[in-house]
């Protein structure tokens, strides 16, 4: 996967919602927001797979800590479309990231680290960001 635009020193707290607007490119097989405290630590890891890694149409949500990645979580939902918009809002919580998707559908994922507060957000794969909005 290639690597893609790397926010650091932005702080996403408990509370607030992050807004990501994008575009997959027409040839796209995958692509993945990742957020956590440092590149090396990823809490929360949603990767929308067009088809890769033997996957088609599926999102998988995971974490990568202590430089493994942990049990990763398959969602039943797939709204997305190749080279077509889509918009990505993610509540924080305490406990849990609540994904909203273009649908209308959502994916409640852990936050395993539990920090309230995550400063190193990545954008990785075959998709334009064309906005980033934290509230």
């Amino acid at each position: 996967m290639m690597k893609g635009m790397i926010i650091k020193n932005m702080s996403f707290k408990v509370g607030q919602h992050m807004t990501i607007v994008g575009v997959a490119k027409p040839d796209a097989t995958n692509f993945a927001v990742n957020i956590g405290p440092s590149e090396e630590e990823i809490t929360m890891h949603f990767n929308p797979r067009f088809n890769a890694h033997g996957d088609e149409n599926t999102v998988v949500c995971n974490s990568y800590q202590g430089g493994n990645w942990c049990e990763e979580q398959r969602e039943g939902v797939f709204p997305f479309h190749l080279g077509e918009e889509f918009k990505i809002v993610i509540e924080f919580t305490p406990a849990e990231f609540i994904l909203n998707l273009s649908d209308g559908s959502t994916i409640h994922f852990p936050n395993r680290m539990g920090a309230e507060k995550y400063s190193h957000i990545s954008f990785d794969g075959e998709a334009r960001i064309t906005s980033i909005e934290i509230k």
